[in-house]
């Protein structure tokens, strides 16, 4: 029963992400941002205990402390949906964060604020690999 109410926070928070990319990219396209352009970074995590729950925990509650840098506009994390296995459909990854920020700027003071650097420091010893994207919202 916890799987499933996981699962259903997941994808409403989903939902919530597409409606508010969506949101973004009409408010890109149509409002004057002075230059500015949203930037999304997406983290995909796979644990050295690949899913292993306890770890999974450890590195999401490493990924709630980020909420604390004011520069990050939306964070968002996730695991794994339940979806179609697909040949394009990754489900290999443990954890994901998804953010989203007003400007590169911005981004740029993420990379190297103290709640950040904290953050990789006590926990990168879960993790075997991280990919980033990084994306421009036009």
């Amino acid at each position: 029963m916890m799987e499933q109410f996981n699962r259903r926070k997941f994808l409403a928070a989903a939902t919530v992400l597409a409606t508010g990319t969506v949101a973004t990219g009409m408010a890109c396209n149509n409002a004057d941002t002075g230059g500015k352009t949203k930037l999304v970074h997406h983290v995909f995590f796979w644990l050295k205990n690949a899913g292993n729950a306890e770890d999974r925990a450890k590195l999401i509650e490493g990924l709630e402390t980020l909420k604390g840098i004011k520069e990050i506009g939306q964070l968002l994390i996730g695991t794994p949906a339940g979806t179609e296995k697909r040949e394009v459909v990754d489900h290999s990854y443990d954890v994901s964060e998804l953010m989203f920020f007003d400007n590169q700027a911005q981004q740029d003071a993420y990379q190297v604020h103290p709640i950040h650097k904290a953050f990789v420091e006590k926990y990168s010893h879960l993790w075997e690999k991280v990919v980033v994207y990084d994306t421009l919202m036009a």
